[in-house]
């Protein structure tokens, strides 16, 4: 069995705040965004409790949340950070190609990412995550530091939702509608 802090169970606290912001934004008619599975391949089982206790991935997974926000189509994924610096090790090239595509259909995709040490959330536009990617492509770091960071899109909590990301996005269209 995993434990609290195995790295099972990383992100799982970010992924609670992402669910209930959703389940809210649902109900009030905002938006209607899912979690998207990881398909596996169970392999063991634990007889006594029914667990699956051995799995492999299917397959590569595109991002952990799609959906629409009063009808623009939306995509992100999630990522936790226990320092100030952000790997991008931990975006891969698939989900970089996945998010680029469904930007060429008209969707809108970014990452939230939770600095854990800080206890803050950031959204992480796509044309932002695009500048750090190529960057390091172009032989530059590997990472990103939470200082170069746009101080506008940290996610606020507002309105009973610890996690109001629609705020932030709100903001990105804002900046994209001005620059096109």
């Amino acid at each position: 069995m995993a434990t609290w802090n195995s790295r099972g169970l990383r992100g799982s606290v970010l992924e609670e705040l992402i669910n209930y912001a959703n389940e809210k934004y649902k109900d009030e008619g905002l938006a209607l965004i899912q979690k998207i599975p990881t398909p596996i391949t169970p392999v063991q089982f634990d007889k006594t409790s029914r667990h699956i206790t051995l799995a492999y991935f299917e397959k590569k997974s595109t991002v952990d949340y799609i959906g629409a926000v009063q009808g623009i189509p939306v995509c992100f994924d999630a990522k936790e950070c226990a320092t100030d610096h952000f790997s991008l090790q931990n975006l891969h090239e698939h989900q970089v190609a996945f998010m680029k595509s469904f930007e060429r259909q008209q969707g809108i995709s970014f990452l939230l990412l939770y600095f854990t040490g800080r206890q803050m959330a950031y959204y992480l536009r796509f044309e932002e995550m695009m500048k750090f990617w190529n960057r390091a492509a172009e032989g530059g770091p590997k990472h990103f530091k939470f200082q170069e960071l746009d101080g506008r899109f940290f996610v606020p909590s507002s309105g009973g939702v610890v996690l109001h990301y629609l705020k932030t996005l709100e903001k990105d269209l804002e900046l994209r509608a001005r620059d096109s």
